[in-house]
């Protein structure tokens, strides 16, 4: 029984300690060492929806391009040609032909017709068009917001993904040292089984505290593979790069938190979705203008330089071409629409009514938002002191516990319980500099800071 159970788990165990000191050269793809300064700036450059609020930037410049269009001149050339089987016809030229209710006409005219003219509309006023332009440049600003709230969320995400990517190597860490310290154990308990001065229930309880911990050490390089992906996702990186993250966990402990009152109105300053809200009510405000200059008239600047002739047989080198030149004004002036100018302009209203409680209600959600991450950080931040010192205490009652064991004094029972609350203490340690760090991009999320550093 003692080799049926010992020695294929020595074979497994020798086994998955080898795997793990080989685990990083398993990795597909080419390795780079990446900083969090280095990865914002990739994130910046190279992330695809950054590219994509690039473009909608360029696309409401051009929009803005296109109206402007409508106070420019408008410059048309046209020509046509016709060929009459029968020549056109022409009525009461020749009066009557005996029956009264018929009207005489007449063919004349050449079988051959061409015609070209040169038109020129220049807008001398209109109103709604350079409301339309103002109406467009807002949107232009808007859709520039909109890339600055993009980069602040991606900034974010690459923050958080990057601090996951260091927490979990730590814990892999920290787990990896944990099944050395049992693997050790269990081979003095075999050790000690083996000259009977141990029982076999403690080589079993060694045996089991190690393949517990297997599982989680697969668990968390799963969850490396999956964070390394999302990184690279974030970084507009299509290729299976293995990225070596060059900073660490630091923490500045002098580092106080913000006043909720200051967070507030940075917040309220910096956020540019926000600013997008309070540029919604402007947008509003400039529809109902346009909306209201439909109801104007239109005055424009005219002009046409026409030339025609008219042959048979295309024999249009002896054909005349006498020129018709004309100038004016033209002006319409909109008398009835169906009451559309006035359903659009009280739609306008409601809509500017509308912007100005999603603007109210956005205010309220932030003050929320920043009491909450605020209460994150001092908690966290309490958190990790107590979570240190419990580190510290635990690692030395290990190295009393352990020494105690190695003299015999100790239970093998007592050994595990102290290497248990080790590792514990050190994964919650770990977990609390997560959420600290956690909290503090949200915080820079909450008030569109897009900083590099933590």
């Amino acid at each position: 029984m003692k080799k049926s159970i010992l020695n294929p788990y020595k074979r497994s165990a020798q086994a998955f300690v080898i795997a793990l000191l080989l685990s990083p050269l398993l990795s597909l793809g080419q390795s780079q060492t990446l900083s969090l300064q280095k990865a914002i700036e990739l994130a910046q450059s190279r992330n695809r929806d950054l590219r994509i609020d690039s473009i909608n930037i360029h696309k409401a410049k051009q929009q803005t391009a296109i109206t402007r269009g409508l106070l420019m001149p408008n410059i048309s050339l046209t020509g046509q040609f016709q060929h009459y089987f029968q020549k056109p016809v022409f009525f009461g030229l020749n009066g009557n032909t005996g029956n009264s209710e018929k009207i005489g006409y007449a063919r004349f005219g050449g079988e051959d017709i061409g015609a070209a003219q040169v038109s020129l509309v220049q807008p001398i006023y209109n109103s709604g068009a350079k409301h339309e332009i103002e109406r467009r440049k807002l949107l232009e600003k808007q859709s520039q917001l909109s890339f600055r709230q993009r980069e602040v969320d991606v900034v974010a995400q690459v923050k958080q993904n990057y601090v996951q990517l260091l927490v979990l190597n730590e814990r892999l860490k920290l787990q990896k040292e944990s099944i050395v310290r049992n693997q050790k154990a269990l081979n003095d308990s075999r050790s000690l089984l083996a000259q009977g001065r141990a029982l076999r229930v403690d080589t079993l309880r060694a045996y089991t505290s190690v393949k517990n911990l297997e599982p989680d050490v697969l668990r968390l390089t799963y969850a490396l593979q999956i964070s390394q992906q999302q990184l690279r996702n974030l970084l507009g990186d299509v290729s299976k790069t293995n990225y070596i993250l060059s900073d660490s966990l630091e923490l500045n402990a002098s580092e106080s938190v913000p006043a909720e009152d200051e967070t507030y109105k940075l917040s309220i300053q910096q956020r540019p979705d926000l600013q997008i809200l309070t540029l919604n009510k402007e947008i509003s405000d400039k529809e109902i203008e346009l909306y209201k200059t439909a109801r104007l008239p239109v005055v424009s600047f005219i002009s046409q330089y026409q030339i025609q002739t008219q042959t048979n047989q295309f024999r249009f080198g002896n054909a005349a071409y006498p020129p018709v030149f004309y100038a004016g004004v033209q002006f319409a002036i909109p008398i009835f629409s169906g009451n559309q100018n006035i359903n659009k302009i009280a739609l306008g209203k409601i809509e500017r009514q509308q912007a100005d409680v999603i603007y109210s209600n956005a205010q309220e959600q932030l003050k929320s938002e920043v009491k909450h991450v605020l209460a994150s950080l001092i908690e966290t931040s309490e958190r990790i002191k107590t979570q240190q010192n419990v580190s510290e205490t635990a690692e030395l009652s290990y190295s009393i516990t352990k020494y105690r064991y190695e003299k015999g004094v100790a239970s093998r029972l007592e050994l595990i319980d102290s290497e248990f609350a080790l590792t514990s203490a050190k994964s919650n340690y770990l977990e609390a500099v997560y959420d600290y760090l956690s909290s503090k991009i949200e915080l820079d999320r909450i008030t569109g800071n897009v900083k590099e550093q933590l």
